[in-house]
């Protein structure tokens, strides 16, 4: 299926993101020394800490993300990152045929209840979690029924949309938009009913799919943006074809020097697209009431919206790989704690955004629209001041998170 939040639904995908790391949105270190330290390291069973060295070793950003979530949910997303990690897994080994591949993705949420179900014939990086998956349906089986529902119901829609998508190319903006939904979109409607079912935030989070929606779909566009000349160079396609056809006969024709200019074009349109979600994402992020799940939440928000705004009319997005800087993305963890702060940083992004649209550009004049729209939300009445005051408590909490990933900032490649 290879199209984050990185190349199978999942690498590619995406929600994992296009790859899992999505869900944080920031960018993995490999070889790291820090590790994942769940809660209470020795209170944890076996099988429980072999699915958190799984995590560290797999997700890395995301394996530091999750702290912020309590412990009970912690080892439930811990798990949920884990089994969308191995469909994700499946979907995305290219040695794997589809005559082999489409059944597993189709069934493979109730491989779940199967005790004994492996799969040790995956060549991908990631395949310790198919040869373990013993170890990891054990704890899923373990989790009370609430996360299990959700985690089974999302397994099984994103591996049927990972399904239907091995087997055609993203043509139209509803195509790249139902591809985003499989991928990440469904990882936060989700997340987003057992936010709700724990009574961590009001019903409406997760009654409200449509915005749950926005806030992965927002993350896997960034990505599978940010990534074209990655997924071109291992063969895969994830830009839209009704938009990409207008400037060129091929995707693959998008890379070559002598039509970068076309190529920035349909660039800029992909990220104006994009930002028609902001809306959604402010709207989601305003009802949170719990300090722990807005930070869960926002970080990879407010990363997505840097990274669009150092890609848009990059022509370096053709040539190399689009970062933002270790110090950039540290400031905007420090600071994404409050609804008004996010709005301060959106805002920020989006005006950094209108001062680099070119007046040639065809999509200039909806670029401008968008992000006055987004600027209007963001400040109503007047540009609010980023810089909040924060309870010690979280201050603390924000500078330990920073600490543990500034080992994997080297990436919005990852970050």
């Amino acid at each position: 299926m290879q199209g984050y939040l990185e190349p199978g639904l999942v690498q590619r995908c995406g929600c994992l993101p296009k790859y899992p790391e999505q869900f944080g949105l920031l960018a993995p270190g490999s070889g790291s020394s820090w590790g994942v330290s769940p809660p209470v390291q020795d209170a944890l069973s076996d099988s429980l800490q072999t699915c958190y060295r799984h995590l560290s070793q797999t997700s890395r950003s995301f394996a530091t993300v999750i702290q912020a979530l309590d412990g009970e949910l912690c080892h439930a997303v811990c798990i949920f990152y884990l089994v969308l990690r191995a469909l994700d897994t499946v979907e995305d080994d290219m040695t794997i045929s589809l005559e082999t591949k489409v059944p597993m993705l189709y069934n493979f949420h109730s491989y779940l209840y199967q005790p004994d179900w492996r799969y040790m014939e995956s060549k991908d990086k990631y395949k310790q979690v198919l040869e373990d998956f013993p170890t990891i349906s054990l704890e899923f089986r373990n989790l009370s029924k609430v996360y299990r529902d959700v985690i089974a119901d999302v397994c099984r829609k994103m591996g049927a949309g990972m399904a239907e998508f091995l087997q055609k190319k993203v043509n139209s903006l509803h195509e790249w938009d139902k591809y985003c939904h499989y991928v990440v979109g469904l990882v936060y409607v989700g997340l987003s009913h057992l936010f709700s079912a724990l009574e961590l935030e009001d019903s409406i989070i997760g009654q409200d799919t449509k915005i749950a929606n926005s806030m992965g779909v927002f993350i896997e566009k960034t990505v599978l943006i940010r990534d074209y000349l990655e997924d071109h160079l291992a063969g895969r396609e994830f830009w839209p074809r009704e938009v990409w056809s207008r400037y060129t006969e091929k995707l693959c024709d998008v890379a070559k020097p002598e039509n970068s200019d076309v190529a920035v074009q349909c660039l800029n349109e992909l990220i104006t697209n994009a930002l028609q979600h902001v809306p959604d994402v402010l709207m989601y992020l305003s009802r949170l009431k719990n300090q722990r799940v807005f930070n869960f939440c926002a970080i990879p928000q407010v990363m997505a919206i840097a990274t669009l705004a150092a890609c848009y009319n990059n022509k370096q997005v053709f040539r190399g790989v689009v970062k933002i800087r270790k110090g950039q993305a540290v400031t905007l963890m420090m600071d994404a704690t409050n609804i008004q702060a996010v709005k301060a940083i959106m805002y920020q992004y989006v005006e950094e955004i209108s001062r680099k649209i070119p007046h040639t550009d065809p999509s200039s004049n909806k670029t401008q629209q968008i992000a006055l729209s987004i600027q209007t939300i963001c400040s109503p009445g007047g540009i609010v001041v980023l810089h909040n005051h924060y309870s010690p408590i979280y201050l603390s909490f924000t500078l330990l998170l920073i600490g543990l990933t500034w080992q994997y900032l080297t990436a919005m490649s990852g970050v």
